[in-house]
């Protein structure tokens, strides 16, 4: 195990770097702090690069499964110029982004439910659907090109560890989407302020792939047009549209409700 003294330091400033989405799309790792998430992450046999510990926080994050030739003891100033969160444990780590691609699942046949992302920006909401759709039972995530970094500090924190078990996929354009989802056996699922039918009125139980649309602009018209089933959540007042990530939530846990 060895001490990180400097900012010259090159694991340091390669931890820097990864606060960047250029670089973690570069170099395919990311950022994980805190205790659990590392634990999480470990458990669900995610690969580590480095691990980083700031001095003083005691020996309890040193674990029998950590290499020591991957730990390194950060003095405490430095540690904070790299910590994601104010009030840190005093423990984070580099991972590498798991190598998934469509193809992975284009000819697993399954009845499990996707869920895609159409262009979301805010972290939270990204982070949060991930983990509702972890405890919901979807099998997958397919983040469509305009989407936030899925892998970015906030989005990490907010899904608390589902990002290590819901497989995430990336597709660049509608078609890719459409085709894939089909070849997969699934129905596109769109929601829509028209006259389309109340989303428990159809049968979202399984194979489907539910579209959560960008928060300003919802689904894009041409995914809409490409859509197999289009559902809307009823709604009083004057109130024309929810929270991106707890639309997804109610029509998510419609598919558990249906399971029994």
């Amino acid at each position: 195990m060895r001490e990180i003294t400097s900012k010259n330091n090159q694991i340091f400033k390669f931890f820097q770097k990864l606060e960047s989405k250029k670089y973690r799309d570069r170099f395919g790792l990311y950022l994980i702090e805190g205790e659990n998430l590392i634990e999480e992450a470990h458990k669900n046999g995610a690969e580590f690069q480095e691990i980083l510990i700031r001095m003083g926080a005691g020996d309890r994050f040193i674990k029998p499964w950590m290499d020591d030739e991957k730990v390194y003891l950060v003095e405490q100033k430095l540690f904070e110029e790299i910590a994601q969160t104010e009030t840190s444990q005093g423990i984070i780590a580099s991972v590498v982004k798991p190598d998934l691609s469509l193809k992975d699942f284009e000819s697993k046949k399954s009845s499990g439910n996707f869920v895609v992302l159409d262009r979301l920006q805010d972290p939270g909401n990204i982070g949060t659907i991930i983990r509702t759709a972890d405890a919901a039972g979807y099998e997958l995530v397919v983040a469509m090109k305009g989407t936030a970094d899925v892998f970015s500090p906030k989005v990490v924190r907010s899904a608390t560890g589902s990002l290590f078990r819901v497989p995430i996929v990336f597709a660049d354009n509608n078609d890719e989407l459409a085709e894939f989802v089909h070849n997969a056996g699934k129905k596109l699922v769109a929601t829509c302020l028209d006259d389309s039918r109340f989303y428990y009125e159809e049968d979202l139980k399984e194979n489907i792939a539910l579209i959560v649309g960008n928060e300003g602009n919802g689904i894009s018209p041409d995914l809409i047009g490409k859509s197999d089933v289009k559902i809307k959540i009823p709604m009083q007042g004057s109130i024309e549209s929810l929270n991106a990530s707890v639309a997804a939530a109610i029509i998510m846990y419609e598919s558990v409700r249906k399971r029994g």
